[in-house]
């Protein structure tokens, strides 16, 4: 196993851990409402989840657009904003805001709001599991090339202008060993300060199918998709990136 890399300027901007689920046939949303209960003092936020539905036609004799709202769970957020929790009919998802402070920390905080919520909801079975990160590379100007500092960017023809004022990328490769999927998205983001060029770095590793229903399998598979996740970041990025984020 390669060791895992401790960068003193982490790009992270937020980390996921989400669970879709598959609801109890009694579950309702104010039965979700008692998962604060009692924890209101680290977490005393609480913000409605809402699910918008629309549909769009263009037949002359209907309206252009139609939809409606359904509230299907909450938000609860830390006292510090930098934690949230939601609870949905549909699932469970734990966040973690810039500044990151480790996977051990992070991972136990979701885990113990997931005991929370399964005991509550008490879901039928759960469908999908996810660990997404969420990065923003800061690269210095003048930028030459981008591929100084990324091994993944979009390939222009040597035909075209190389000069890039904006990109949107998104890959999918199976990972066959997980029995699960990898999502990377990159995209060129508004910078937080003049003299640098921001790149959104997007991981995202699911599985969907033959999900570990006991909680030791299913934190023991965490661990694996967080592990790979390390793998997918560093292959992302050159050692000009690591350097500056070292």
């Amino acid at each position: 196993m390669k060791t895992e890399m401790q960068y003193s300027r982490s790009p992270l901007t937020e980390a996921v851990i989400d669970l879709r689920v598959k609801p109890a046939d009694q579950i309702t949303v104010e039965t979700l409402s008692e998962i604060q209960a009692g924890r209101e003092k680290e977490y005393p936020t609480r913000e409605e989840r809402i699910f918008v539905k629309g549909q769009f036609t263009t037949n002359l004799d209907e309206p252009p657009a139609s939809g409606n709202r359904s509230h299907i769970g909450f938000s609860f957020i830390s006292k510090d904003k930098r934690q949230v929790v939601q609870a949905r009919l549909d699932g469970f998802t734990f966040s973690r805001l810039a500044p990151y402070e480790s996977w051990e920390k992070f991972q136990s905080e979701a885990r113990k709001w997931w005991d929370i919520y399964r005991s509550v909801a008490q879901p039928n079975s759960i469908d999908r599991i996810a660990v997404r990160y969420i990065n923003r590379l800061d690269i210095p100007l003048p930028l030459r090339d981008f591929k100084d500092y990324l091994r993944t960017i979009p390939e222009v023809s040597s035909d075209l202008p190389q000069g890039l004022s904006g990109f949107f990328m998104q890959i999918k490769i199976p990972q066959d060993d997980l029995g699960g999927m990898l999502v990377v998205n990159e995209a060129i983001v508004p910078p937080p300060q003049p003299g640098v060029v921001s790149v959104l770095l997007d991981i995202d590793i699911f599985r969907d199918t033959d999900v570990p229903g006991e909680d030791h399998e299913l934190w023991d598979f965490f661990e694996k998709l967080r592990l790979r996740k390390n793998e997918v970041f560093e292959a992302c990025i050159t050692e000009q990136m690591k350097e500056l984020i070292s």
